[in-house]
């Protein structure tokens, strides 16, 4: 049966639509600000010769910058002041996440509500630039000293790798890091969306039409078959779908309130429900996983040629579309899965929370019995959250390994952000409108005290 909640929300349109200024306020204030990100992604770092190292990046694809450069949008392969984008600060979010849960006087700190939340917050900026130096300066060391070709011609990338050079490509990308960061609070706040999602998502959508144009053209020079792109193509949306049907996915835990009085009578106890997401950990479980094994890759970058034998073995097992590359990524994003939802949603606090206001699960106790079976529905969920990841991540991958020509933006992980973004700012603009509605219904039925 249809909630009025739902049926209220059916009646959202584009008139509706027009009539909430504030919601086009603030999808204007969204835009202008990915349009200000877009712009940062061709300023090129002074020093760099953009062509040569643009020449440089296409033999260095399979590293750590080709995961940067499918993130950022373009921006690692032209080199420009936000070739990190925002990556490090999401691995001192993912890091302190994980660190609140294990070292108790985080733990403490992440307890005590809206303050305790803002010194986790600070706390991981400071882990954000020491991540953003150190991945500067391995990226000024990887350029210093390399050639590319331009014309037919070897031309150095950077002109003169002194030590001014180490240290102004470091605070460029360390302050294009920061200024993400503040960018996407700022979306956050006065905008529509997660801040920080949108900025990836922009990346991302920017390079889908030179990805789309690649594969056509790989069709007219002959190393792609036209069935092949048809089959592309139709998988692409196939996974989309996939993606839209798990990720609105969920298991439902009834909860029971009992019965309460309200003056002279009783009123009956109320039912509702608690939402289970079927993938709690989100796009981080790839992420994390495909970072890790790209750096065998990245270290060969940064030691060159004389890089150790030991070194050179591992990265011919762990190359992309070796079995073992195919197991160990599977295995990286189970791993992640279980360990990032054991982090975000802990059974324990949700069974205190239904005990304090009085709610219970029928058939189970109140407090350490309704946590492990909360707990037990969580582990048989997340199996299938994990399947679903695995999938989703590793079909795209073997068919590049298969044939190399399909674009890394059409890979899993970045259809799987594309779609969860798109999905979480739609269901925001949805909430905008349908609280615009509640507040023109009460205007309209002039309610005592409304202004």
């Amino acid at each position: 049966m249809v909630s009025a909640a739902e049926q209220f929300a059916s009646n959202i349109n584009l008139s509706s639509f027009a009539k909430a200024d504030e919601l086009k306020k603030r999808l204007l204030f969204t835009i202008g600000a990915l349009i200000v990100y877009r712009i940062g992604t061709f300023i090129p770092i002074p020093g760099v010769n953009p062509d040569a190292f643009r020449d440089l990046f296409s033999q260095q694809t399979g590293g750590l910058l080709g995961t940067f450069n499918l993130f950022s949008g373009g921006a690692t392969e032209r080199m420009a002041i936000l070739a990190l984008n925002i990556m490090p600060y999401i691995s001192a979010s993912i890091i302190m996440q994980m660190m609140s849960a294990v070292v108790p006087s985080l733990e403490a700190i992440k307890k005590e509500g809206e303050s305790g939340r803002r010194q986790i917050n600070q706390y991981t900026r400071y882990l954000t630039v020491l991540l953003a130096t150190v991945q500067g300066y391995f990226i000024a060391a990887t350029i210093a000293g390399t050639t590319g070709t331009i014309a037919g011609q070897t031309v150095p990338v950077v002109q003169n790798p002194n030590a001014i050079f180490y240290i102004t490509t470091t605070v460029t990308l360390v302050g294009g890091v920061m200024f993400l960061v503040w960018l996407g609070e700022q979306i956050t706040a006065r905008g529509i969306g997660n801040g920080i999602s949108l900025i990836i998502f922009a990346g991302i959508v920017a390079e889908l039409p030179r990805a789309a144009a690649g594969l056509f053209a790989s069709g007219r020079t002959g190393a792609m078959s036209a069935s092949v792109i048809v089959g592309v193509i139709l998988g692409a949306i196939a996974i989309i779908a996939f993606v839209v049907f798990i990720e609105r996915s969920q298991r439902r835990l009834v909860v029971q309130y009992p019965r309460r009085q309200q003056g002279n009578r009783m009123v009956q106890g109320e039912k509702s429900h608690l939402p289970l997401k079927l993938n709690t950990a989100g796009v981080i479980p790839p992420i994390f996983a495909s970072s890790i094994l790209l750096l065998p890759a990245t270290a060969q970058a940064a030691v060159g040629q004389d890089s150790p034998l030991w070194l050179q073995n591992i990265l011919i097992y762990v190359a992309v579309g070796q079995p073992l590359y195919f197991a160990l990524y599977a295995a990286g994003i189970i791993f992640f899965c279980f360990l990032y939802t054991s982090i975000v949603f802990n059974p324990e606090d949700t069974a205190d929370n239904l005990k304090k206001y009085g709610g219970y699960i029928q058939g189970y106790r109140p407090g350490t019995r309704t946590a492990e079976y909360i707990n037990y529905v969580l582990t048989r969920i997340t199996v299938i959250g994990a399947a679903y990841l695995t999938f989703v991540c590793l079909v795209p991958e073997f068919l590049r390994a298969q044939n190399p020509a399909i674009p890394i933006t059409l890979g899993g992980t970045s259809l799987l952000i594309v779609v969860t973004v798109t999905l979480d700012t739609v269901q925001q603009i949805q909430g905008h409108l349908l609280a615009q509605q509640y507040e023109s219904l009460i205007k309209k039925s002039k309610l005592r005290g409304a202004r």
